[in-house]
């Protein structure tokens, strides 16, 4: 069992900057990935970013350049940098973690985090 718990959001202006943190506590060894969804009223969830544990990164094309995903192992930690924040960025934003198949393969998710960029 893993339990993820998001902060980090808020209301930011347009072309301003936030970090997202997903702290995970649990039974962390299952966790093969994780990364970051968000959810916008009126559209479909959308991956946003993943790390895995060999450190490679995804981007959804819409951030790249934008947004940096890190960890940080000691801390159980996965961050979201975004910076040049638009208004289209406005969503709950997810953490996710996947578990290794070894441990079924488990998902879990965070309650999420309100990101608002304003014009």
């Amino acid at each position: 069992q893993v339990q993820l718990v998001e902060s980090g959001g808020g209301l930011v202006q347009a072309g301003g900057s936030l970090r997202l943190s997903c702290a995970a506590s649990g039974s962390i060894f299952e966790i093969n990935a994780m990364g970051w969804y968000r959810l916008a009223p009126g559209k479909q969830r959308e991956l946003v970013a993943t790390i895995t544990r060999g450190g490679n990164t995804n981007y959804a094309s819409s951030v790249k350049g934008r947004f940096t995903i890190s960890r940080d192992n000691a801390k159980n930690t996965v961050y979201l940098q975004m910076n040049s924040l638009k208004p289209e960025d406005t969503a709950v934003y997810y953490c996710n973690a996947k578990g290794e198949a070894l441990f079924l393969g488990r998902d879990y998710w965070g309650q999420g985090t309100q990101v608002t960029v304003s014009s």
